[in-house]
């Protein structure tokens, strides 16, 4: 028995250990736990690197998420708020029980008429990256460059794109842009890939089973119900409250009228931890490279991967000096499979180890709100070498590809690789 004790306290020692970095992370900003409702992580970017002697930027391969933006579903709204109206009417709530029934009538009063659309926050974020890529890449913003931009038909991204194209015009009005939006190229742009939703569906019990496991909603009920038997009889569903008032929580800093408002303080660090936790595994199986989905369902961003090899080519064998950028925009749910198929940071991670899938790998570098991949392609004069820097939210990404040139890459290595990747999608079996 002594033997077993002391085996489990190894192994918690360990898990604990290993996923210590994350904790801290979520302790020093517990906005990170937000996910996808992270506002983009603009402050103190890193500078960019230089590039190996004589090389010159000259083309800009980009996917960018729309920026932050109110929440979709109402009913994330609404069911919090509904909960604690129960205890209101019965005397049951805490004083800050009270104060969050309050913030959430207002936060849902402002939201009226806007669900999933872009914030005041949302807009200077795109602004913000295109002032910063301008700067950073000068070359490639030249008199008379083309600027390609591609919006999904969705208003916040097409609002996005035009923040972006509209701060680019400022800096040099003359830039050859042009902006679309339409359903003729959502065939890349956000693809509807009917192979992937069986295999999605498929995970739904693996996910209850873990949201049940991980979450406990007994602090924040404490937080805010007086009588914890009446808040156990009157609370539908706690678990999804939990989930829903985290999401509210994470999403006040999409808008400056809330940005400073903090409720953090209704979850313990470990229900913070295990939220996103649970949501972390959400995601992965929703869009990552995972034997649980048969390693199918990054590939549903195909079509645009191949896109960005295309406009790739078309700049890379173009006789014109300033090829420009092609810019689209779009979704998370689009940039995170994105970033798993191409291999970005990691991000192809493979495992069916649902317990150790936080210490590996973890959506809260991958996605905030206006996330954004981008490749930036050199070249010298002289040389027929090309060669490319992979950003992801700004910051130097890495690739799964051998280079003698880190952190560039020579795009003709990652090109291959990406084509050899392409022709291995994986034929799923039902």
């Amino acid at each position: 028995m002594k033997r077993i004790t002391f085996m489990i306290t190894v192994a918690l020692v360990g898990w604990l250990s290993l996923t210590a970095g994350v904790r801290e992370d979520f302790k020093a900003n517990p906005k990170l736990s937000a996910n996808n409702y992270q506002a983009y992580p603009d402050k103190a970017l890193p500078a960019i690197p230089a590039a190996p002697a004589g090389y010159e930027p000259f083309f800009i391969n980009h996917y960018g998420r729309h920026g932050s933006r109110w929440l979709i579903n109402e009913k994330k709204y609404t069911y919090p708020l509904q909960m604690l109206e129960i205890g209101e009417r019965n005397g049951q709530l805490t004083p800050r029980g009270q104060q969050v029934l309050d913030i959430l009538r207002q936060v849902h009063e402002a939201s009226r008429g806007r669900l999933g659309e872009l914030s005041d926050i949302g807009h200077e974020q795109h602004q913000g990256i295109a002032r910063r890529m301008f700067q950073n890449f000068p070359q490639v913003f030249k008199d008379g460059a083309p600027v390609n931009a591609r919006s999904t038909v969705v208003i916040r991204c097409i609002l996005s794109m035009q923040n972006e194209v509209d701060v680019l015009a400022s800096l040099n009005p003359r830039l050859n842009i042009t902006t679309d939006a339409s359903e003729a190229t959502m065939y890349y742009m956000n693809y509807n890939d009917t192979v992937i939703k069986p295999l999605r569906a498929k995970m739904a019990p693996l996910r209850e089973q873990y949201m049940n496991k991980w979450l406990n909603p007994k602090h924040m009920l404490k937080k805010l119900f007086k009588d914890q038997k009446f808040a156990r009889d009157s609370v539908t569903d706690a678990r999804k409250m939990m989930l829903y008032l985290m999401e509210v929580t994470g999403n006040m800093q999409s808008h400056h009228q809330f940005e400073n408002v903090d409720l953090y303080d209704l979850f313990s660090a470990d229900d913070i931890y295990s939220v996103w936790r649970y949501n972390n595994l959400y995601w992965y199986t929703a869009s990552g490279e995972t034997p649980l989905t048969q390693n199918r369902v990054d590939y549903m961003e195909a079509n645009l991967l191949r896109n960005f090899i295309e406009d790739a080519d078309r700049a890379t064998t173009t006789d014109s000096s300033t090829p420009g950028a092609s810019l689209r925009f779009g979704h998370e749910s689009v940039v995170l499979p994105l970033c798993c198929l191409m291999g970005l940071n990691g991000a192809d991670y493979r495992t069916t180890d649902v317990e150790t899938l936080d210490q590996h790998w973890q959506t809260y570098k991958i996605f905030p709100m206006a996330a954004n991949i981008q490749f930036i392609y050199f070249r010298k004069a002289g040389s027929d070498d090309v060669l490319m820097l992979p950003l992801l939210n700004e910051n130097v990404a890495t690739l799964p590809v051998q280079t003698d040139v880190a952190p560039f890459y020579h795009w003709t290595d990652v090109r291959d690789y990406f084509i050899d990747k392409l022709s291995r999608q994986p034929i799923v079996i039902n």
